[in-house]
């Protein structure tokens, strides 16, 4: 394969919801470009892209694919990503190097949630989107339907470009308005025979015909002079004016085809390698630094890795997309996250499964490589004169956790170190060994994902495993004022121990200032307040400890030790064992002995002197709760609000939302349990939602009651 040149390269990510066909226009598309000589197809297992053993056997992508064809004498890198949303990793990843979304959209159903999920991360990249409504043969197709679909999710910058005469069992032929021509097909599809309009649709094609003639003189200043001086546009100048129109993301282009009978994927090829941009053609990368880095060959040469995957015989595969300059087999790049030196001792440009082998790839090129010493996702390399770091890809927060142990405790090990590999893989995988739940939390997109995650471990890296229910982070905190003192005492011959601490304690919050006096059980204490530390607590909130000490009853070098003390009780809290905070503890008094004093003797008086007030002062537990967003269709909304509702949710808030009910709600984290499952039940699979961590507040007092019996028992227990 030749090396091309920035201008020549087309990046594209192909988008839209699972069944829109995506894999299979990937194949025509390999097959157009004289790439395979033979189309794959889903059901038989041999297409390109999804070539993983789990996604054949389940007949759906899980993983983003990199491919590319040549059409026209120019390349299109094509990104074949998920369409459901607990693999957006892969969408998310590959729109982060794509230069255009093409969004696929099932003839069929129009506008589904898995194309509402893509459509609003190009929105959030800002990345240009074309429109195509693909399986128009179908038994049940519905252009104008699937056409309004995408109108009402779009607005008034959505266009045909093209249209099908005849949608359904017989399609076969689409009228194109830019070329404004009838392509008709032969039965197995390939190369259309190219005629006149038939007067048929005269008039309407004409219409449309104008319609995106001013839609395309809208995004350009002279385009627009031109097209009133000379009452239209020629085909070149349309060509210009929709390509600044997708740019800008003005204009919304929507195409027709039958990507299984090869029907509109040729002319669609020859769209993109005509009009969509080139990655010089839109805004310059800016690294985190905020330096702007133009997509030029001659510059330095810089790479992004966007994509690590890991296959048997080979080991880690990296694909980047070269940012600047030129890479050279052979090259020398600093990884300016590692600050390791590696060496591409051979650069592929991708295939699915397979690579072939280049000399070179330029700026705007998206290709791979093998055998990195330490580059993993989001990690940039580039010539030793420049420094340059990248954007991370924005991975999202998950939303469905899970606790897993291996079936073998002899396991352990190896479930770690796979579940590590599993994360450099899909980054949206988190895994975290929690001291403090003493589970490994598995958390991810879905309930669905997790299960994949679970197959890979029982199949691939030879773990069994089992899904256990996760423990829910609870805190323990206190909502008022108490005292308590304590004696440690310890004698057994020779040097004893002795330390005796005096404290008060009382809730925290921030911008309080210490009390200098509490009336507890009828005394008043006068507090001194000599000093104060405030603690930053690892698990959040804070501890506020005061040095009350007047009169040297304990010396000032056995404060530390009640403070650690104090520390080891927060870690373990009384109600629950689940960790304390935002507590302010005053030491204002205790006493000493000159010979057995010593900082373990203080340190056990004040652990015991902070539980024993603990347990006086109103404990409470806190949960984790999360504010929760709902994309809903309006046919579903009671039922969804009545699930929130059955899980404690408190609403903020319902708004429409480009066809779609939003719903902002806040929700304990313990009832989120599976909740992804439950709405995919509800909604048959077209809601979809996100959550993330808001606040801890207090639960309910009937909650904590079970609570608390629930820990009773499993301390009776151990």
């Amino acid at each position: 394969m030749k090396t091309y040149s920035t201008n020549q390269i087309k990046n594209i990510a192909l988008l839209g919801n699972s069944g829109s066909g995506k894999t299979t226009l990937v194949e025509a598309m390999l097959f157009e470009g004289g790439v395979i000589d033979r189309r794959g197809d889903v059901e038989s297992k041999n297409t390109v892209s999804d070539y993983h053993q789990i996604e054949q056997e389940n007949q759906t992508s899980m993983y983003s694919s990199v491919m590319y064809t040549e059409y026209n004498g120019k390349k299109i890198n094509m990104l074949d990503v998920p369409g459901a949303d607990d693999f957006v990793g892969g969408t998310i990843s590959s729109l982060h190097v794509a230069d255009t979304g093409v969004i696929l959209v099932n003839a069929q159903n129009g506008v589904e949630v898995g194309t509402e999920i893509h459509s609003r991360w190009l929105e959030k990249f800002n990345k240009p989107a074309i429109y195509v409504i693909n399986r128009c043969d179908h038994d049940h197709a519905n252009f104008e339907k699937a056409f309004e679909s995408i109108k009402e999710r779009v607005g008034g910058d959505v266009v045909l470009a093209q249209y099908p005469v005849n949608a359904g069992p017989g399609f076969n032929s689409i009228i194109d308005i830019i070329q404004m021509k009838l392509y008709t097909y032969p039965k197995d599809g390939g190369k259309p025979k190219v005629s006149d309009i038939p007067d048929s649709e005269a008039d309407r094609a004409e219409e449309l015909r104008n319609e995106l003639i001013e839609k395309a003189a809208e995004n350009d200043e002279a385009l627009m002079e031109l097209f009133f001086e000379n009452d239209g546009l020629t085909e070149d100048e349309m060509r210009t004016g929709i390509t600044a129109g997708v740019v800008a993301r003005g204009m919304f282009p929507v195409f027709c085809m039958s990507a299984k009978q090869n029907m509109g994927v040729g002319r669609f090829m020859e769209f993109l390698t005509n009009v969509a941009p080139s990655t010089n053609e839109l805004e310059a990368a800016v690294t985190v630094d905020g330096t702007e880095v133009k997509c030029d060959s001659s510059g330095p040469a810089s790479i992004f890795v966007f994509k690590t995957s890991v296959e048997s015989h080979i080991g880690e595969i990296n694909f980047f997309k070269v940012m600047s300059g030129e890479l050279k087999e052979g090259a020398d790049l600093n990884n300016n996250i590692t600050r390791n030196k590696e060496r591409f001792s051979q650069i592929f440009a991708p295939l699915g499964k397979n690579r072939e082998k280049v000399s070179a790839l330029v700026a705007g090129d998206i290709g791979s490589t093998v055998k990195m010493k330490n580059t993993k996702t989001n990690h940039t390399l580039s010539s030793p004169n420049v420094s340059y770091e990248f954007a991370k890809v924005p991975f999202p927060e998950p939303k469905f956790r899970a606790a897993i142990k291996p079936v073998s405790e002899g396991d352990e090990e190896k479930l770690g170190e796979a579940l590590t590999r599993i994360n450099q893989e899909d980054p949206t995988v988190t895994v975290e060994y929690s001291k403090e739940l003493k589970q490994i939390i598995l958390s991810g997109q879905g309930e669905y994902h997790l299960n994949i995650v679970k197959w890979h471990l029982d199949n691939d890296y030879k773990v069994e495993t089992t899904f256990v229910a996760p423990k829910i982070p609870y805190r323990e905190t206190i909502t008022k004022p108490a005292q308590s003192d304590y004696r440690h005492k310890k004698q057994s011959g020779g040097a004893g121990q002795f330390g005796e601490v005096h404290m008060i304690i009382e809730p925290y919050s921030e911008g309080s200032e210490p009390k200098k006096m509490f009336k507890l059980g009828g005394k008043d204490h006068k507090m001194a307040n000599r000093g104060v530390d405030t603690h930053e607590l690892s698990w959040g909130g804070k501890l506020e400890f005061v040095n009350g000490i007047v009169g040297g009853s304990i010396d000032a070098r056995f404060l530390p030790a009640i403070l650690k003390g104090i520390m080891e009780k927060l870690e373990e809290g009384p109600l629950t064992g689940s960790y304390a905070r935002d507590i302010r503890v005053y030491v204002y008094d205790g006493k000493m002995h000159p010979v057995d004093s010593n900082e373990i003797s203080f340190m056990l008086a004040g652990r015991n002197a902070f539980s024993q007030a603990f347990k006086i002062a109103g404990p409470k537990i806190m949960e984790p709760v999360y504010e929760v967003e709902v994309l809903v269709p309006s046919d579903y909304m009671g039922d969804v609000m009545s699930d929130l509702q059955g899980r404690r949710a408190v609403v903020q808030g319902m708004a429409s939302e480009k066809g779609l009910e939003k719903i902002t709600a806040k929700v304990p984290l313990a009832e989120m349990n599976k909740y992804s499952t439950a709405l995919s039940s509800i909604t048959s699979g077209r809601a979809m939602y996100s959550m993330r961590f808001d606040e801890y507040t207090q639960v309910p007092g009937e909650i904590q009651d079970e609570l608390l019996k629930a820990y009773a028992a499993e301390q009776e227990e151990e």
